[in-house]
């Protein structure tokens, strides 16, 4: 089993919004592509002097070649889409994680 892992950090001021859309569109865009067989999604509590709110969206694959399929075939239209519209608004960083 493996973990991929997406940790954003976004502005206070577009949380709401951003949650909304995450929830609602692009979470379930990604789950939609078949590649991964479940997903949650964390708020990080921790204290931000940037500004920022943290969350980790994770995705649970059956093996590298569901991600790397994922990561090739599909991401690229999803992460510029999500970019676009929280254009200097947000951090993003990828971690991809195995189970042991």
């Amino acid at each position: 089993m493996l973990l991929y892992n997406v940790t954003v950090g976004i502005d206070q001021a577009s949380e709401e919004e951003w949650l909304r859309y995450m929830k609602e569109t692009h979470i379930k865009a990604i789950m939609d592509t078949g590649m991964f067989l479940s997903h949650k999604m964390y708020k990080v509590l921790h204290d931000s002097e940037d500004g920022t709110i943290s969350y980790s969206i994770q995705y649970f694959a059956r093996d590298i070649n569901d991600v790397q399929q994922y990561l090739e075939k599909f991401a690229p239209p999803l992460i510029e889409e999500h970019r676009r519209r929280f254009q200097n608004r947000h951090v993003t960083f990828m971690t991809l994680l195995e189970e042991v």
